[in-house]
């Protein structure tokens, strides 16, 4: 009874799905590489929420590869248990990972981890009506796999350009952190005291153990931190 009728009207359905698909606002493109302004990079990622980290850099795209957890889970795990028990001792600062910031017309960026005073509080960060951090965090930490990161390149110029006070990089594959404070608009490598321990200057009290963290040792990042 169906006949061409029916196998007529089946494919003018599969036809209808298949424009409306196309024309869905999860096919639109937002790839590493292109160049959108930023207004426009909100509109597409906020419409890709099968992508879960992008960012915008100098107004070129950069979309994050899946993370393994050796990589990166864990040493985000193990950073985020450090500022997570610094922040609980100090209540009222802005703690995020994985939130996107908007520091200028050009850039907007998910930071692994970052901290930050509002501006009631003598910071420059607001967190705007829709959700999104405005300004420069006074600390930024970001999980790099090595130093060819471009965490280390354009990320980093951008970082100092706007004024985030502290930028620590862990670099996995190097087993490496480096901890940079602006100084004079540039960045300075800060080195470790002799117990291998970095404080803070824009949250005192926030110390961290280098070695311990990097051997993943978080009894000891927390008994240093506490210190």
């Amino acid at each position: 009874m169906g006949g061409r009728g029916e196998h007529r009207s089946n494919t003018a359905i599969l036809r209808s799905v298949s424009i409306a698909e196309r024309s869905s606002p999860t096919c639109i493109p937002l790839e590493s590489g292109d160049r959108l302004t930023r207004a426009e990079f909100e509109r597409r990622y906020s419409a890709r929420p099968d992508i879960k980290k992008a960012e915008l850099v100098e107004g070129v795209v950069y979309v994050a590869s899946p993370v393994r957890t050796p990589d990166h889970g864990q040493p985000h795990f193990d950073m985020t248990t450090w500022l997570g028990v610094f922040v609980a001792a100090n209540p009222g600062l802005i703690r995020a990972t994985d939130a996107t910031v908007r520091l200028d017309a050009d850039n907007e960026l998910q930071p692994d981890l970052c901290l930050a005073r509002d501006k009631e509080h003598g910071g420059s960060c607001s967190i705007d009506e829709d959700g999104y951090l405005t300004g420069a965090p006074e600390l930024i930490v970001e999980i790099a796999a090595s130093s060819a990161s471009y965490d280390l390149g354009a990320k980093m110029h951008v970082y100092r350009r706007n004024g985030v006070r502290e930028y620590i990089v862990w670099q996995i594959l190097e087993q490496r952190m480096d901890w940079f404070r602006l100084n004079e608009g540039a960045y300075a490598a800060v080195a470790p005291d002799a117990r291998g321990v970095i404080e803070s200057a824009a949250f005192p009290g926030l110390k961290l153990d280098v070695p311990a963290m990097l051997r993943g040792d978080l009894k000891a990042v927390l008994a240093a931190l506490g210190s």
